[in-house]
């Protein structure tokens, strides 16, 4: 399957620049699978179309300060760096800039409290560094690092800002990118939700480096997804369980947990209690194993989260949508609005 079927012609001025206020005043686009129907709401109407007993389950993972900027030690050539994965011993998997200029054996300085030493270079061109610091890492990331926005946003967020790029029930640290799907509910739209009857469950996934790698091969198939550390716990397992017994809708806010789910499910559907690192690569052709419906933001041309959203229904219908949502002026990626597909 060709990367230029997913392909479309996207006006600059459709970028979501900027978080919207309040969080669920963005557009929700909703989709009927069955009728090939499109609607157009308001985020904060999402109840119109959930049913008291639907599972709604999200992300729980919370976005680190991971971008830091410093100087390559004995030089004044200014640096970027994005951490992405823990390796354990304050090593990290990064994104660097410039990257022709830190071999193994450079040396990268973040001011007195922090350095970085390349150790090697991994994978689609990151590095592999050791941290050197003095108290505690998290604390000197927080005042050092800034939220690590995609490059399609150009202005930085501030200190006071922060909060706006993690969803309201964000909770364990360890993205490189949020889980954009969920920065448009509110505490009081979860509760409201609640009171009508929709059931929550949270799975975990660290969002990291295939969020930033755009795909570069002809042919998707060739593909290669960067893992990505996840973790479903019992509690959510039970929920799912028992939601699919009942006949229940389980729904995904968002294309993590769909990635989550799908790589614990077996053939038959069935889920256990796990954690590990998945690089499942969802496509049109997959035959889903647990979700019902998807709620997901709009997405990169020739993407692989714009695959995952056409393997949930199908190219022509998203391509279709896409195009509706560019006239009706939808406001697109991190900071845009909102598909929900049942």
């Amino acid at each position: 399957m060709k990367v230029d079927s997913f392909d479309y012609e996207l006006p600059h001025e459709a970028i979501a620049q900027e978080p919207i206020e309040p969080r669920d005043a963005s557009k929700l686009m909703v989709i009927d699978r069955q009728n090939n129907k499109r609607e157009h709401r308001i985020f904060r109407e999402l109840g119109d179309y959930l049913q008291p007993g639907d599972l709604l389950v999200l992300n729980r993972t919370r976005v680190i300060p991971a971008r830091l900027y410093g100087t390559k030690s004995g030089t004044e050539t200014a640096v970027e760096m994005v951490l992405l994965t823990p390796k354990g011993n304050d090593q990290w998997e990064v994104l660097v800039r410039p990257g022709r200029r830190l071999k193994p054996g450079t040396t990268v300085e973040f001011g007195e409290q922090l350095k970085a030493e390349i150790l090697d270079s991994t994978a689609f061109g990151g590095r592999l560094v050791r941290f050197y610091y003095q108290g505690n890492f998290e604390e000197i990331l927080d005042e050092l690092g800034q939220m690590p926005l995609p490059p399609y946003i150009e202005r930085p967020l501030q200190k006071e800002e922060a909060e706006r790029y993690q969803t309201v029930y964000s909770q364990e640290k360890g993205s490189a990118a949020a889980p954009t799907a969920g920065l448009h509910f509110t505490p009081q739209l979860l509760e409201k939700l609640q009171e009508k009857g929709v059931e929550i469950a949270t799975v975990l996934l660290h969002v990291g480096l295939g969020t930033f790698r755009p795909v570069q091969v002809e042919e998707i198939e060739d593909h290669q997804m960067h893992a990505e550390f996840y973790q479903i716990d019992e509690q959510a397992v039970q929920a799912i369980k028992k939601a699919r017994q009942e006949g229940r809708r389980v729904i995904a806010v968002g294309t993590t947990v769909v990635r989550t789910l799908e790589s614990v499910a077996t053939f038959e559907g069935e889920i256990k209690a796990t954690s590990g690192w998945t690089n499942i690569f969802i496509y049109p052709g997959y035959q889903f194993k647990v979700i019902d419906g998807l709620i997901t933001n709009f997405h990169l041309p020739r993407s692989t989260l714009l695959m995952l959203v056409s393997a949930f229904t199908d190219r022509d219908t998203i391509i279709a949508a896409y195009e509706e949502a560019l006239e009706k002026k939808y406001r697109f990626f991190s900071f845009g609005d909102a598909m929900m597909i049942l």
